[in-house]
């Protein structure tokens, strides 16, 4: 069961992944999808950033993904792109669902500098701050980063276990996620991995 919150930024694009043999939820930019069932959620990550939330105890969890760390205080701020509103809106149809607070914890990917030649911007940066600055904000704990660094990654998220896997895409020969942001992309400097996520190739 999903419950429909702000439909306009709600993923639609569900399939059956037959790797994992199991339902699942392309999350694309701008866009967040939230479940009480055990299915799989996908995304994509240049230099945006996504969050996986779940309350650890109920297995209640959703993802979001977002270009950019905020907005101004207006009518434009009021979208999934922005990080300020993408947190929230997931949070807050998290609890809804019946995630409690105090059991949330969150695991958080993307900021990568896809696009080399774009040197004079960091927003990949800048989103990466901003989402362990607002989860430290709201008491929410960090269970397992990747941020930063220099590939894209493919992030494959199971809500109800917690687990996630985390794909970097290094021999990516197509311009997919460098076109879709590119106005976004940014240099950055390296990170390394932190917690309980796995990688594969």
């Amino acid at each position: 069961m999903t419950e429909i919150g702000s439909v306009e930024h709600l993923a639609g694009n569900r399939y059956f992944d037959r790797h994992f043999e199991i339902e699942a939820v392309k999350v694309l930019p701008g866009e967040y999808f939230v479940t009480t069932t055990n299915m799989l959620l996908v995304t994509v990550l240049g230099s945006c950033v996504s969050a996986c939330i779940r309350d650890r105890e109920k297995g209640i969890g959703g993802m979001n993904h977002f270009m950019l760390a905020g907005g101004d205080k207006d009518a434009l701020s009021a979208s999934a792109r922005y990080g300020t509103y993408a947190m929230e809106i997931l949070v807050n149809h998290l609890l809804k669902l019946g995630a409690r607070r105090d059991r949330l914890e969150a695991k958080v990917f993307g900021g990568g500098r896809v696009m080399e030649k774009l040197t004079h911007s960091n927003v990949g940066e800048r989103n990466s701050q901003f989402v362990i600055d607002y989860l430290h904000t709201e008491g929410i704990p960090v269970a397992a980063q990747d941020l930063l660094d220099i590939h894209p990654r493919k992030v494959y998220f199971f809500p109800a276990s917690g687990r996630v896997l985390v794909k970097k895409l290094v021999r990516m020969h197509n311009d997919t996620v460098a076109r879709r942001e590119r106005e976004y992309a940014e240099r950055l400097t390296e990170a390394p991995v932190i917690g309980d996520i796995e990688l594969f190739t």
